[in-house]
């Protein structure tokens, strides 16, 4: 009897490149059917620390706050490589020390990093694609783009500091800087999300290596909002190679991230990212 699979993830390009594999039926188990859920990613955070889904994609800020109810999957995995979200501001502003600014979300990987960096400022938290207007309108005195956001901006407005160069900044290593990544419910068995997590990486790799069709697919649905020219530079960001599983340089980032976050007061307690993956010699334990 198939189980129902709650698969929860952004409607960002990168997102839906990396997951509609499933939602298309290019991978599939006789025991599990993929159900699909697109919501904006600091929606997806607070519903993660609801527990809400099976399986969701969540900002890697966020994961210690829910690391007792979900395991990180190693797969479908964000982080920037000298890139990533953007402080922006109107060309003649000047920052004061309590400047007000905009930010996608309370428990957003950026939102953390900023936080760290600028404790003084007047944060309001606005749905991503709103930032640019209230900047622009002068709601507030900057604002932080984030996903397709940060390809193009108006002309009026100027790049006040990358996160990434926060980031750089604080961890003084040359590390990739963690964004997003997927979760997966401890409620579920564990010989279950072990092969959920096999099934997600062969989707992620799947969509990797049939770049041209899966495009075409998405684009004849309206399920991407990213235009065509801009779509390549945009996944070869956030949904590229690096994003099928994690590789040693990006765990010791997500450590990075998480010791940050514990030093500020952000987090209860440092936690280490090796701890919280799955256990994925159970399953060889258990069939030897």
């Amino acid at each position: 009897m198939e189980k129902q699979i709650s698969v929860a993830h952004s409607p960002d390009a990168d997102d839906v490149f990396m997951y509609y594999s499933l939602a298309f039926g290019w991978i599939n188990h006789p025991s599990f059917r993929f159900c699909n859920y697109a919501l904006d990613i600091e929606t997806l955070n607070q519903k993660a620390l609801n527990s809400e889904f099976d399986i969701s994609a969540i900002s890697f800020g966020l994961y210690p706050k829910i690391s007792q109810e979900y395991s990180l999957l190693r797969t479908g995995v964000s982080f920037g490589e000298g890139y990533g979200p953007k402080l922006i501001k109107k060309k003649k502003t000047i920052l004061k020390k309590n400047f007000k600014v905009a930010l996608s979300g309370e428990n957003t990987t950026n939102a953390l990093l900023f936080k760290i960096a600028y404790p003084d400022s007047r944060i309001y938290y606005k749905n991503f694609l709103e930032i640019e207007q209230a900047v622009l309108e002068g709601e507030v005195d900057a604002g932080v783009l984030i996903h397709e956001s940060i390809l193009e901006f108006d002309s009026s407005l100027v790049v006040e500091r990358e996160i990434w160069e926060i980031w750089k900044e604080y961890i003084k290593e040359d590390l990739p800087l963690p964004l997003g990544g997927m979760a997966i419910r401890r409620s579920i068995p564990l010989n279950n999300a072990i092969l959920l997590e096999q099934l997600l990486t062969k989707g992620v790799e799947v969509a990797h290596k049939n770049p041209s069709l899966l495009k075409k697919m998405l684009y004849e649905r309206n399920l991407l909002r990213v235009e065509q020219n801009q779509l390549n530079t945009y996944l070869s960001l956030y949904a590229n190679a690096h994003s099928i599983t994690l590789d040693s340089s990006q765990i010791k980032a997500l450590d990075k991230l998480f010791e940050l976050g514990f030093t500020h007061k952000f987090y209860p307690q440092r936690i280490l990212t090796k701890d919280y993956l799955l256990p994925i010699e159970y399953q060889e334990l258990r069939n030897s």
